[in-house]
């Protein structure tokens, strides 16, 4: 096994701080579209709001191969097997840029219908539709820099992943201040201008990225290793991805259901909800981005049969999302009004924003659970259960018993806080038996 993918705690360090590093910044960075248009129009705003919510969903597709990309090729670069591996690049890379390509002209012809269809108040869809004619006409380009990010994340160039990031978001945010109000010959363009500053700097980042590849993994994209066309590889993409796709979906639709319920109970609730969610982010970013990491040090192992080290390697990194969780989340509750008093000085946002902050104490720890091993069952071939014990628990349990405790009760949304914690908890518990179980011991994607 490459000394780059070692079952120590250097190598997993190594591995986890330009994903921690880069998705800090998509946290910090994800809305700055909105953030600048904010200062030209209240319109503009709401119009980016709506254009994204629909881009978002549909960037989740393009997720589906990439997640799967890392999955296979870390398992056949474990097992030695650099052909099928090299075999996935090019089947993941040219079967999104074939589902992009469709989505993209959905979007240009079909747009003003769906916009209509959410009801988009009418002074807000022309620019609604202008900047998701230009942004989502060229999505296959955010399609492109998510593949050829997950190919270099597979290889272990983390920080080369991470700098294009970066990169793409400085530029991002140098062409939002040229093009939004315009400067010296450049006319204002509003809502076009930050379309347009997004797309050229995608645009970019492809090319930084495809430059990434051929420079650091010596990688090929080649229609003729699709002759004859791996069906089979082509299936087990589809096989790991398309439940995790599911489940994203599930889990999605679940939150707007229960901010429904929270929409019930006036503006203060919905503002505490919107500070809270923002800062329980930082409880579990590191387990996020620890786990990642495990997940390509543990794609090598499995894929190299070595069954033991992987369990040891999942338990290592489970203790120390926990505990980085319950660091953060205690600091969380013990400073929560000062937090809080940084966004608002409401007193019933306050008040509510500590108790939240005292639930999110028991929920972050059931919630490290999950990331990690969600992530690892799936990169072990246990596929299936992480995906019906997550869709199955956060509609009966956060959804369900969040109505009941919330709206049922009127606890409100520390009720539906409650429920939510107690979904984390409940499906940390089964993860941590089906693991102990061993069934993932016995199963070999790469297999023949």
């Amino acid at each position: 096994m490459d000394n780059a993918f070692s079952p120590d705690r250097r190598t997993l360090l190594r591995l986890s701080w330009p994903i921690f590093i880069e998705l800090v910044l998509q946290m910090l960075m994800g809305n700055v579209d909105q953030m600048m248009i904010s200062r030209y129009s209240a319109t503009s705003v709401a119009a980016v709001g709506n254009a994204n919510q629909i881009l978002n969903f549909l960037i989740l597709t393009f997720n589906v191969l990439c997640t799967a990309s890392i999955i296979l090729i870390t398992q056949y670069r474990g097992a030695g097997d650099k052909k099928r591996a090299g075999q996935v690049y090019s089947v993941a890379f040219f079967t999104n840029l074939l589902v992009s390509a469709v989505i993209s002209l959905i979007i240009f012809v079909f747009n003003r219908p769906i916009f209509r269809l959410m009801q988009v108040p009418p002074d807000v869809l022309p620019e609604s539709s202008v900047y998701i004619v230009i942004t989502g006409g060229f999505i296959f380009l955010q399609a492109m820099s998510l593949t050829f990010s997950a190919f270099l994340r597979s290889n272990a160039f983390m920080v080369q992943s991470m700098t294009a990031s970066i990169a793409i978001n400085l530029l991002n945010i140098a062409g939002n201040a040229l093009l939004i109000h315009g400067v010296g010959p450049i006319p204002p363009l509003g809502v076009a201008g930050v379309a347009i500053s997004t797309t050229v700097s995608r645009a970019i980042g492809v090319l930084i990225l495809y430059h990434m590849f051929r420079k650091y993994i010596k990688g090929r994209i080649s229609l003729r290793a699709l002759r004859p066309f791996p069906k089979d590889l082509l299936k087990k993409l589809l096989g790991i991805g398309l439940p995790s796709a599911g489940e994203n979906f599930a889990y999605s639709l679940s939150q707007i259901t229960i901010l429904s319920f929270i929409n019930l109970f006036g503006t203060a609730v919905i503002t505490t909800k919107v500070y809270a969610s923002m800062l329980a982010m930082l409880s579990y970013i590191f387990a996020s981005a620890i786990t990642q990491a495990t997940q390509i040090i543990i794609g090598h192992l499995l894929g190299a049969r070595r069954v033991d080290e992987t369990h040891r390697q999942v338990m290592s990194t489970l203790r120390a999302s926990m505990l980085i969780s319950f660091i953060a989340s205690l600091t969380l509750c013990v400073f929560a009004r000062p937090l809080f008093s940084l966004f608002t000085d409401s007193a019933e946002v306050l008040a509510l924003g500590q108790k939240i902050m005292f639930i999110e104490l028991f929920l972050e720890q059931g919630r490290a659970v999950n990331i990690c091993f969600v992530r690892c069952l799936q990169t072990a071939g246990d596929i299936r259960f992480p995906v019906a014990i997550g869709v199955l628990s956060t509609w009966i349990v956060a959804v369900g018993l969040g109505w009941v405790l919330g709206v049922g009760l009127q606890l409100g949304i520390v009720g539906i806080w409650c429920a939510m914690a107690a979904d984390e908890c409940l499906r940390a518990v089964l993860f941590i038996f089906r693991w102990r179980a061993g069934g993932w011991r016995r199963k070999n994607l790469v297999a023949a």
